[in-house]
């Protein structure tokens, strides 16, 4: 009979996490151990499970665990959440279900990606629509959001609220039906359905039109597609947008607008420079 250990993936992962924990961090007195980390009976302890399901866990005894046994020995644990992921897909083969944690805010190094896409508008928006952090181009094509306060830095919003930004879709039926339907199935991706609760009974009583699309329940995945605007100075253009999950923010999405054509390249960069002349000339003043 093969040793159980040889293909006890959870209880091999159990057992690594467990030996990196310093006993002191959880004031735990430093006795004399026999082995680094914490032991069985004091994960257990964090866990509220007996010492005895935990120690079979970790021998791979009991049959599989539950899912909220996975959620107590994860936070017992310390695990981040690519760890908690881990633990979740050798110990049930599945992920996690999603749990809603909104975050302000994106890292330097993913500002910096955006900033390097020095001509195609780009901008990173959570489940809710609500936009972090952008480029250049994306405020010289699409929307200034330095120029908002945070609270209005929303897509929802801008579509069924702001005439400029209804005004130059070329068909702002099929873009806000769009937006409903991928804003319903990323709150619902994230967990965010309560969350979001306020922001619709808002947007509902703000545009008649939001209400309508929104009892229609479609679902849409934010799939590749062509946007097609009526800029007020650099008047028609096209942009092919893409949306990309950041990696490790399972909360975030990056909105990639690139220009269709050479002629919508060259209208994005005369946006961005005028827009800079300007910035220059009114800095001087």
């Amino acid at each position: 009979m093969a040793d159980i250990q040889e293909d006890n993936r959870l209880g091999r992962f159990l057992k690594d996490r467990r030996a990196k924990l310093d006993p002191a961090a959880f004031g735990i007195p430093l006795t004399r151990r026999r082995t680094p980390g914490l032991r069985r009976e004091e994960v257990a302890q964090r866990a509220n499970v007996s010492v005895t399901w935990y120690t079979w866990l970790e021998q791979g005894r009991g049959g599989a665990p539950s899912a909220d046994v996975l959620d107590r020995v994860s936070k017992a644990l310390m695990l981040t959440d690519v760890e908690r992921e881990h633990l979740y897909l050798i110990g049930l083969g599945r992920a996690p279900d999603v749990r809603y944690q909104p975050q302000e805010g994106v890292s330097p190094r993913l500002q910096n990606v955006l900033d390097a896409l020095e001509q195609t508008p780009a901008m990173i928006r959570t489940h809710t629509w609500d936009v972090v952090a952008w480029n250049r181009a994306s405020s010289a094509v699409l929307t200034d959001y330095a120029s908002l306060p945070p609270g209005e830095r929303n897509i929802l919003r801008l579509i069924f609220s702001d005439p400029r930004v209804r005004n130059i879709q070329a068909d702002w039926e099929s873009v806000a039906r769009f937006v409903v339907g991928a804003f319903r199935a990323d709150v619902v991706r994230a967990g965010a359905a309560y969350e979001t609760t306020t922001l619709v009974e808002e947007l509902c009583q703000l545009s008649p039109d939001f209400e309508r699309l929104w009892k229609d329940h479609d679902v849409l995945a934010s799939d590749d597609l062509t946007k097609r605007l009526k800029h007020p100075v650099a008047g028609w253009m096209s942009l092919e947008c893409s949306t990309f999950v950041v990696d490790g923010r399972a909360d975030l999405a990056m909105m990639v607008y690139h220009p269709a054509s050479a002629e919508d390249r060259e209208k994005v960069r005369a946006l961005i420079d005028a827009q800079h002349t300007a910035r220059s000339s009114a800095s001087r003043d």
